[in-house]
């Protein structure tokens, strides 16, 4: 009979991997590089929102100034509101690609190469990085 405790404790194989990984600088420098790039633009672009959102309740005279024919303003700031938001996914998308994913990459790699190493019977691991040796200290 095993206990909630017992299996809790047990866990999945690697869990103490994670655990250094999490801890370790390399994923502290990913989760910053994440903050540095989302919280900005999270900020600016709820910024941008509420402004909209304020002009349309009490800027009425302002949003209802025609532009061209029937557009007024509000309906070309409701526009770049759309705009702003596949632009800000573009620009994610770009920056994740070169910023991001890199470091995801090594991170997942990194915890990768040891289990493979563990069920290796040869004493050798061929992979991205070339051939692992087998020797607990080599790695």
């Amino acid at each position: 009979m095993t206990t909630e405790h017992t299996r809790a404790s047990q866990g999945p194989p690697g869990v103490e991997r994670y655990a250094q990984v999490h801890e370790g600088p390399e994923f502290a420098e990913l989760r910053r590089s994440f903050r540095n790039f989302a919280f900005p633009l999270t900020v600016g672009f709820i910024s941008w929102y509420l402004l909209y959102v304020l002009l349309s309740n009490y800027a009425g005279g302002f949003m209802g100034t025609t532009v061209v024919g029937n557009i007024n303003v509000a309906f070309v700031l409701g526009l770049l509101q759309f705009l702003t938001t596949f632009v800000i996914a573009w620009l994610y998308a770009r920056y994740a690609d070169s910023r991001l994913d890199p470091k995801a990459d090594a991170l997942r790699e990194a915890l990768e190469v040891p289990h493979q190493r563990q069920s290796e019977p040869t004493g050798t691991l061929s992979g991205p990085t070339g051939t692992l040796s087998g020797k607990e200290g080599d790695a």
